[in-house]
């Protein structure tokens, strides 16, 4: 059998412009700070709650599920279906502000969200002119995802790694494993991405909520680390 034949061509110009644009907003090469946080992550290392690649895995997949990065992807879909409707899309501002549960958590979000909607502005759009200001990551992802009309699957699927790639980044650089190791996390999770991809396209911000209470402690104790590499 000729497998080349059984292959079908990506001929949707529309459809790999906007994966090229998921691409290259999730890369950690795109201007926005991500390698200078950690979410309390440096917190959990240094208190011995992540000591190896699988508890590092269950840590993610805790935030992913149930954690900061679950009401992340609430979010990132609110404003996906949003982004032409101002007065809805400043509501979802105000809320995702008002979730950071810690300074340092406020500052992670807020400081990428307004890096992200600098970096945005080669891509013109009406929706920059209603996000003026200070934004939480999520919403400005969400929101110009939304304009741009990449799919909003796609943009929590990539959304969701990216966020948890920087994750493993901070272990690594934090001396819990290697890269190899590290690979082998995103492996791991990438089941429990798609699949809270494909819940967060459905929810509602009724389901905001989590449950990560230790994360949370760790990202709260942060802020006191007597030496430290990342911000938060």
């Amino acid at each position: 059998m000729d497998m080349a034949a059984t292959i079908t061509p990506m001929t949707d110009r529309a459809g790999i412009q906007a994966l090229l644009r998921l691409v290259t907003w999730m890369s950690p090469a795109f201007p926005v700070g991500a390698f200078s946080y950690s979410n309390g992550l440096e917190q959990a290392v240094h208190d011995g709650l992540v000591t190896d690649a699988p508890g590092l895995a269950r840590w993610l997949q805790a935030l992913i599920e149930h954690g900061s990065s679950w009401n992340d992807a609430v979010l990132l879909a609110e404003c996906y279906s949003a982004c032409g409707d101002a007065p809805r899309l400043a509501a979802a501002r105000q809320l995702a502000e008002a979730l950071a549960g810690s300074r340092e958590r406020h500052m992670e979000t807020m400081l990428q969200g307004e890096a992200f909607l600098t970096a945005a502005a080669h891509w013109p759009h009406p929706v920059l002119e209603t996000l003026t200001g200070v934004v939480a990551y999520p919403v400005a992802i969400g929101a110009v995802a939304g304009a741009h009309r990449t799919g909003l699957e796609p943009a929590l699927a990539a959304y969701l790694h990216a966020t948890a790639s920087s994750f493993v980044s901070v272990a690594i650089r934090c001396g819990v494993m290697g890269q190899t190791q590290g690979v082998g996390v995103l492996v791991a999770l990438e089941p429990i991405i798609a699949e809270t991809a494909v819940k967060a396209s459905q929810s509602t911000l009724d389901d905001l909520g989590s449950a990560t209470i230790t994360a949370d402690i760790s990202a709260l104790r942060h802020e006191t680390l007597h030496s430290r590499l990342f911000r938060s």
